[in-house]
């Protein structure tokens, strides 16, 4: 399977360049022209490798690298900036990027360089994680903790297991008789209403402060994380 490299560049010339260039070398390429743009790919691509710049409408690089580390995402970052000055160099590794690279780039240089972070992450020994992660929403399972961004949500033991049960199958329509098994153990009855006020009590406390809905409503279907409203 071929590995995948995100490029997040609002330099069409630069991203039409290294598309063409990593294609030839048998990579599968994703582009997106500003970082907002690249979180949201992040997020559904799961790439191998992020080639990242740093000044970019929106969001810039820096902020892409803070929030992808945030997220608990190991993926090999590799900054490309304008900037030469040695304090850029070190806030970009400092907040979790792995190289970097000045412009005007060789793209020989360029590719010898993600050689050597695809090589780094393949001899990484897999590290267990007990973190679940769909957008900005983290489930941590070994302190039976949820944050949306940097912020606690405070859960019940059943609002828990719940969401739990949807980051383990996101964007997966869950029917009501099949979550009613898997966290109450016992078949549906459709006078029951306990599904539907443990949907409100999770939407409620996940979607303070502003934030999106993510779990929806399929009607004649079930529920289903996903970050369309």
């Amino acid at each position: 399977m071929r590995e995948q490299i995100l490029v997040i560049d609002d330099d069409d010339k630069i991203t039409s360049m290294l598309r063409r260039g990593l294609a030839f070398e048998g990579y599968s390429v994703h582009t997106a022209g500003n970082g907002a743009e690249g979180l949201k790919q992040m997020m559904s691509s799961d790439p191998d490798l992020l080639i990242l710049d740093v000044m970019m409408p929106q969001i810039d690089g820096w902020e892409v690298v803070r929030r992808v580390r945030e997220s608990g995402s190991e993926v090999p970052i590799l900054m490309l900036t304008a900037k030469d000055e040695i304090s850029d160099r070190v806030k970009g590794l400092d907040l979790g990027a792995d190289d970097y690279l000045v412009k005007p780039f060789a793209l020989e240089e360029l590719l010898a360089r993600v050689r050597v972070l695809l090589r780094r992450k393949a001899e990484r020994p897999e590290q267990p994680t007990n973190r679940l992660h769909y957008e900005d929403l983290t489930l941590d399972l070994d302190t039976r903790e949820v944050f949306r961004e940097d912020k606690l949500v405070e859960l019940t033991t059943k609002e828990f297991d719940l969401l739990h049960l949807f980051m383990l199958n996101p964007k997966r329509v869950l029917s009501r008789d099949v979550i009613m098994e898997k966290i109450w153990g016992y078949d549906y009855s459709g006078e029951s209403n306990v599904l539907e006020v443990y949907i409100a009590l999770l939407r409620q406390k996940t979607e303070e402060h502003g934030h999106k809905r993510l779990i929806q409503t399929v009607r004649g279907a079930g529920y289903v994380l996903r970050g369309d409203s």
